[in-house]
């Protein structure tokens, strides 16, 4: 008898694929997977992991992100992301990355980009604040001039 099961399809938005990145590049610097193991596990959710479990053979998601990350070479960070697509895809599970950008390359410019954007806006303020100082100045000392 043959089981009918369908194509599961998951999207991991771009927060979680984000952070998924940066641990990756963080493993791939300090040659240590542990964070990425736990932060790929958080990126999908109780029900997703149920899903994914019913249809490993050992029904065991957390050793099948192990058994993938020592697949990993460890050096390229798309590379584990096809691998994951691949190695859930087999099981019949289809994993959308939203994408921010194309690459961490982008990731990174968008962080510089935001952070001077948010100091633009920070100088902005100061001097916003500080013509607010000045007019108050400009009353005290018309105060003081009046008899």
């Amino acid at each position: 008898m043959l089981l009918y099961s369908p194509r599961v399809e998951i999207l991991l938005d771009k927060r979680v694929v984000r952070q998924i990145r940066l641990s990756a590049q963080d493993a791939i610097e300090e040659g240590d997977t542990e964070t990425l193991r736990e932060d790929i596990l958080e990126a999908f959710t109780e029900e997703q992991v149920e899903e994914i479990e019913r249809r490993l053979d050992n029904g065991d998601f957390f050793e099948f992100i192990t058994d993938m990350l020592d697949e990993w070479s460890g050096d390229d960070v798309d590379e584990l992301f096809e691998l994951m697509d691949t190695q859930l895809g087999d099981v019949g599970i289809e994993v959308k990355f939203e994408k921010a950008g194309a690459g961490a390359a982008n990731v990174d410019e968008r962080t510089e980009a935001d952070e001077e954007e948010e100091g633009a806006d920070f100088e902005e303020d100061d001097e916003e604040e500080g013509d607010d100082d000045d007019e108050e100045e400009l009353e005290e000392e018309d105060d003081e001039d009046e008899p």
